[in-house]
C-alpha cells in the first residue's frame, strides 16, 4: 500500500488579513455590478409604482401670501418712541403671529366670510386610496349601528367646525429665513378657492390684529375710567384731611415751615448775638474795674490801655495833658531845680489831672458795669423765651409726623391719579388707532400649476426607494451566498490548491463554443430545434470532442498537478470525490480518465460509488456485472473490464440490477482486501488507476477507500456547495484532506463569473482567454 505522510496543504482557514476590519470598495463595487440587475429592477418597480401614483394622484394647487410684521408702521402716530427690541423678543412676537395664523378662530372666521361651512371641495376634498380604504372599514365596523338623531344647528356648527379644521390642516405658515415675513399659503384642489383663501387669511388677520387692538384699549379705557374716578375721590378726600388736621393741631405754616421752627430759629439767632455781647461787655467791665482797683496812683499808669480798648477821647485827651505836663515838669526841674515856683505849679497841675483821669476811669467803669449787666439781662430773657418755644415746637413736631403721613398719602394719591389720566387719555385715543402693525407684501396668485404631488420629487424618491430596496435585497443575497464562488475561496477558506473552473455543459441555456468545444453541441440525431439539453452520454466524451476547450484545459491542469505531486510513483491512484450528491463528480471522473487516456497512458476508471452507480448507468448497453462480482470473487476484474475505442479507457463499472441490494456493505467492499487486491493488481496492469468515489458526506465510502489512494481530486459545484460543510468534512478527514491534490470548481457559469471577483483579478480576462479555444474549436470543428 502505498500511504501520503506528508500533507499537501493545510485545510484550516488562513489567518484574515488585518485590512479585512475595513470596507473592501473594491469587493463592494464587484457585489454592487453583479446585483445591478436586481437593483434595477427595484427601481423599475418602485418608479412604475410611482408613475401609477403621479396618474392616479389628485392635483394639489398651493397659493402663498406674504405679510410683513412692521413695528414701525405705527410709530408717527404714537407719543413715545418705541424701545429696541432683542432678537429673542422678535422671535417671540414672530412666533406668537405664526400661531394666530395657525388658531382655530381665525380658521372659524375665514369660513364664516368665505361659507366656506357648505363648500364641499373643502369638507369633502378627494382623497387617496388609503383614505378610502380606511373609510370603508370604518363604515363597515358601524354597519347596523343606529345613530341619534342631529338637530339642524348641531349639523351646522359641526359643518362649520369641519371646514376650520380642513382650513387648519391645508394652511402652512412658515417664516422665511431669518427676516419679519411670513409666508402663508393654503393647498387646495381648487386653484381659485386657494388664492381666495389665502387673500382672507391675510386680511382676517389685520382684522384679528385691529380688533385686538381696539378691544384691549376699550377694556383698558373702562377700567382706568373706574380707578381714575375712585383715585380722584381719595386724592380730594385725602387733601381735605391734611388741612383739617393742620387747622386742629396749629400746624401754620410759612415757606413750607411751622411758624414755632421760624420763631425758634430767629430766637437762637438773636441769643447768640446776645451772648456775644454779654461776653464782651463782661470783658470789658472786667478790665476797667482792675484798673480802678489799683488805686489812683497806678490807674495813671494803666489809663493809656483802657483809653485805646475804649476808644473814649475825654481819657485820651487827660491823658495827653498829664503826659504834656509831667515833660513841662521834669524840664524845668533839671533847668531850674525841684524848688522852682513854676515846678511846683507843674506839680499841682499833674495831681488835678491825674484825679481827673481816674474819676474818669470810674466813671467808663460804671458804664461798662451797666452795658454788661444789660446784655446778661437780655441774654436770660432770650433763653426763657427759646425754652417757652422749644416745648410748644415739641408738641408741633409730634403733630408733624402725622401731618407728614397724610401729605405723604394725598401726594401719592395725587400722581397716581395724574398717571391714570395720562393713560386714559392714551387709551382713548388709541381706541381709534387705526393702523395694523403688519402688511402684505406679495398678494396670492391663482396658481397655475400644481404643487403636489410634485413629479420630480416623487420619482427621485421612487428612485431612492428603489435603492433602499434593490440594497436590501442585495444585501440579502449577499449574506445567502455560502459557495465557492472563485479559486481565491478555496485557497482562503480550505487552504488548497485550485485546478481550475469546468463550465456548466448540462443547463438551461447553451454554453458558448469556448466552454465545452464546438462538437459537444451538435444536437444529436432526433433532437429537436428547441433543446439544449445535451445527453449524459455524451458529457462524458467532452474532452474528447472538444479537447482545447476550457473544460480539457481545466482537466489538463489536474493531471499536471498530480503528477507534480505525485512525481516518482509508477502508479497512481487517484480518486475522485466530492462533498454532495449530484455535484458531476462521475462526469469529471471519467473526462479526466479519458484525457489520460488519449494522452497515451494506461488508465483505468473504477465506478466505486457503489449505492449510485451514476458513470455505469451512463454506460450503453448497461453493465450487468462489474465491480460488486469483482470484490466477492464472482468474476475475475480483468474480465469486467470495458475499453472505450476511441480513447481506449479500460472502464470498471458496477453491474446495474433492478431491486439489487448489495449496496447495504458498500463500505466494507470498499475497504476489503479484496478491494486492496484488486488495487495492486491495477498498478500493475495500469500507468493511472481513477476511482469514482462515493460523496463524502453521507457515506463513508471515500474515507475507507483512503489507504488505498495515492492522491484525491474533491470535486465542488460552483455556487452552490456551502463552504462551511466543505472545510468541516476536509477538517474531520486528515486523510483524505492531505492527500488532496486540489479542488475542482464544476458547473461554473462562465458569464457570470467576472462578476464575482474583484477587479483585476483573472476571472475578469477570461473573454481574451476565449480567443485561444475559439481559434482551436473553429478548427476542430473543421
Amino acid at each position: 500500500m502505498h500511504h501520503r505522510t506528508v500533507p499537501h496543504s493545510s485545510v484550516f482557514r488562513r489567518e484574515p488579513d488585518p485590512s479585512d476590519s475595513f470596507i473592501d470598495l473594491n469587493r463592494l463595487l464587484t457585489i454592487l455590478l453583479r446585483r445591478a440587475r436586481l437593483i434595477a429592477l427595484a427601481i423599475a418597480v418602485t418608479v412604475a409604482l410611482g408613475v401609477v401614483y403621479l396618474v392616479f394622484a389628485t392635483p394639489i394647487y398651493t397659493s402663498m401670501t406674504q405679510i410683513l410684521l412692521d413695528e414701525d408702521l405705527s410709530r408717527y402716530a404714537e407719543e413715545n418712541e418705541p424701545s429696541p427690541q432683542s432678537s429673542q423678543q422678535v422671535d417671540m412676537r414672530i412666533a406668537s403671529a405664526v400661531e394666530i395664523l395657525k388658531s382655530g378662530r381665525l380658521a372659524l372666521r375665514v369660513v364664516d366670510d368665505l361659507k366656506l361651512a357648505d363648500n364641499e371641495t373643502v369638507l369633502n376634498p378627494p382623497q387617496s386610496p388609503v383614505a378610502i380604504a380606511k373609510g370603508w372599514a370604518k363604515s363597515l365596523a358601524s354597519f347596523g349601528s343606529s345613530e341619534p338623531a342631529v338637530s339642524e344647528e348641531a349639523l351646522a356648527r359641526g359643518r362649520r367646525e369641519k371646514a376650520a379644521a380642513m382650513l387648519q390642516q391645508s394652511l402652512a405658515v412658515e417664516r422665511v429665513a431669518r427676516s419679519a415675513v411670513l409666508a402663508v399659503s393654503f393647498r387646495s384642489t381648487d386653484p381659485q378657492l386657494a388664492a381666495q383663501i389665502a387673500r382672507r387669511y391675510a386680511e382676517a388677520f389685520f382684522e384679528d390684529q385691529l380688533s385686538a387692538n381696539y378691544t384691549a384699549t376699550e377694556q383698558a379705557s373702562t377700567w382706568l375710567q373706574e380707578r381714575l374716578t375712585d383715585l380722584q375721590a381719595r386724592a380730594q378726600e385725602a387733601a381735605l384731611e391734611v388741612e383739617r388736621y393742620r387747622s386742629e393741631n396749629g400746624l401754620t405754616s410759612a415757606r413750607g415751615e411751622l411758624m414755632s421752627e421760624q420763631q425758634l430759629a430767629d430766637l437762637n439767632s438773636q441769643l447768640i448775638l446776645a451772648q456775644a455781647d454779654a461776653a464782651s461787655a463782661s470783658a470789658r467791665y472786667a478790665q476797667f474795674r482792675a484798673i480802678v482797683e489799683q488805686g489812683p496812683d497806678k490807674a495813671i499808669d494803666n489809663a493809656s490801655v483802657p483809653t485805646q480798648q475804649a476808644g473814649g477821647s475825654v481819657l485820651q485827651e487827660l491823658r495827653e495833658r498829664y503826659n504834656s505836663v509831667v515833660k513841662r515838669a521834669q524840664d524845668i526841674a533839671q533847668n531850674f531845680g525841684a524848688d522852682h515856683p513854676q515846678a511846683a505849679a507843674l506839680r499841682a497841675e499833674k495831681d488835678d489831672l491825674a484825679g481827673q483821669i481816674y474819676r474818669e476811669l470810674q466813671q467808663l467803669t460804671a458804664s461798662y458795669k451797666n452795658e454788661y449787666e444789660v446784655a446778661r439781662s437780655r441774654e436770660v430773657s432770650l433763653r426763657e423765651s427759646i425754652d417757652k418755644v422749644a416745648g410748644s415746637n415739641a408738641e408741633a413736631n409730634r403733630s408733624s409726623v402725622q401731618l407728614r403721613e397724610l401729605e405723604q398719602k394725598a401726594t401719592a394719591l395725587k400722581a397716581l391719579s395724574e398717571s391714570y389720566l395720562s393713560r386714559y387719555e392714551q387709551a382713548s385715543q388709541k381706541q381709534s388707532f387705526p393702523i395694523a402693525k403688519a402688511r402684505v407684501i406679495s398678494d396670492a396668485g391663482v396658481p397655475v400649476l400644481p404643487s403636489a404631488p410634485s413629479k420630480t420629487m416623487v420619482l427621485g424618491l421612487c428612485v431612492m426607494l428603489g435603492l433602499m430596496a434593490g440594497g436590501a435585497l442585495t444585501f440579502i443575497q449577499e449574506m445567502r451566498e455560502r459557495a465557492f464562488r472563485l479559486e481565491n475561496d478555496i485557497r482562503t477558506i480550505l487552504g488548497l490548491k485550485p485546478l481550475g473552473y469546468l463550465p456548466l455543459i448540462n443547463g438551461g441555456k447553451r454554453p458558448k463554443p469556448a466552454m465545452i468545444g464546438a462538437k459537444a453541441l451538435k444536437a444529436e440525431p432526433g433532437a429537436s430545434d428547441g433543446e439544449d439539453v445535451i445527453p449524459l452520454e455524451r458529457m462524458t466524451r467532452v474532452v474528447l470532442d472538444a479537447p482545447r476547450s476550457v473544460f480539457a484545459e481545466t482537466l489538463r491542469n489536474a493531471k499536471l498537478a498530480s503528477d507534480v505531486m505525485l512525481q516518482g510513483r509508477k502508479t497512481r491512484v487517484i480518486a475522485v470525490t466530492s462533498a454532495l450528491p449530484g455535484e458531476g463528480k462521475s462526469t469529471v471522473a471519467t473526462n479526466f480518465a479519458a484525457l489520460l487516456a488519449v494522452s497515451g497512458k494506461r488508465t483505468l476508471l473504477i465506478d466505486a460509488d457503489v449505492r449510485k452507480p451514476g458513470l455505469s448507468i451512463m454506460m450503453k448497453p448497461a453493465p450487468q456485472a462489474g465491480l460488486i462480482e469483482a470484490l466477492t470473487g464472482q468474476t475475475a476484474w480483468n474480465q469486467l473490464v470495458r475499453t472505450d475505442r476511441q480513447s481506449q479507457l479500460s472502464i470498471l463499472p458496477i453491474g446495474i440490477r433492478p431491486g439489487d441490494n448489495r449496496a447495504r456493505h458498500a463500505s466494507d467492499l470498499v475497504s476489503s482486501p479484496a478491494m486492496h487486491r484488486l488495487i495492486e493488481e491495477a498498478r500493475q496492469a495500469f500507468d493511472y488507476v481513477v476511482v469514482d468515489l462515493a460523496p463524502l458526506g453521507p457515506v463513508i465510502d471515500a474515507k475507507a477507500f483512503e489507504p488505498l489512494a495515492d492522491g484525491f481530486l474533491f470535486i465542488v459545484e460552483w455556487g452552490k456547495t456551502p463552504a462551511n460543510l466543505v472545510r468541516d468534512l476536509l477538517a474531520a478527514e486528515n486523510g483524505i484532506a492531505a492527500k488532496t491534490l486540489g479542488v475542482v470548481l464544476n458547473k461554473t457559469d462562465m458569464d457570470a463569473l467576472p462578476s464575482y471577483s474583484d477587479a483585476g483579478a483573472a476571472e475578469k480576462y477570461r473573454d481574451l482567454y476565449d480567443q485561444y479555444y475559439i481559434d482551436r474549436c473553429e478548427r476542430v470543428a473543421t
